[in-house]
């Protein structure tokens, strides 16, 4: 399988735009909430170039720090979501008189799961990170941390439709119940964050 982050965004949208299963919306998923974090990490970067004192810098510079490890982890999540589809494509697409059929496309279903759910883990995480920095940057740079929390809010509802429909077929299974359980609590947690960001970014630079 190609290495998409390796790819030019122009090569990834044409993979994205084809009738092949994979890249699909998680892997885009993964680049959005990557960008977020890149983002986040341009405004922490600039904004330090204003700051004099430590007080001021110190926690920018964290910022700077946690957004770096996210983005990595989730352009890491690019190919991992492509790679988690592949054997639960498998598992469908044998016999169903086959009498471990049911036994594998569980374990694959599961397996599938791991990579949006960790998405969605990095992506709470990264609303996080915004809400605090909109607080710590420069006013030039508001617009870009409202744009960061917006792909945000689209890579975790993208997620989360990955780790429902990876699920569907596991109705009442504890494990399944258990990952649909964390994806509820990190949406619950992180999109009033996120729309708590983008609501106060659009009120000051409208008035």
């Amino acid at each position: 399988m190609v290495d998409l982050i390796e790819t030019s965004c122009a090569d990834f949208a044409a993979a994205l735009a084809s009738d092949a299963p994979v890249p699909g919306g998680g892997s885009a998923a993964a680049l959005a909430g990557a960008l977020s974090a890149a983002l986040g990490a341009m405004a922490a970067r600039l904004s330090l170039r204003h700051k004099k004192t430590e007080e001021e810098r110190a926690p920018l510079e964290e910022d700077v720090q946690i957004a770096e490890a996210l983005r990595q982890r989730l352009l890491s999540l690019v190919d991992g979501d492509a790679a988690g589809f592949e054997p639960l494509s498998r598992a469908y697409s044998l016999p169903k008189e086959d009498p471990e059929r049911e036994q594998k496309l569980r374990a694959a279903s599961l397996a599938a799961c791991a990579a949006p759910l960790e998405l969605l883990r990095c992506c709470g995480e990264t609303a996080e990170l915004l809400a605090g920095l909109r607080e710590r940057v420069s006013l030039m740079l508001l617009s870009d941390v409202g744009s960061a929390a917006a792909l945000c809010r689209g890579a975790l509802e993208s997620a989360a439709m990955n780790v429902w429909v990876n699920t569907r077929s596991l109705k009442g299974d504890a494990e399944a119940e258990a990952l649909k359980a964390e994806t509820r609590r990190i949406l619950d947690r992180a999109l009033p964050l996120n729309g708590a960001v983008t609501a106060a970014v659009r009120e000051r630079l409208e008035n």
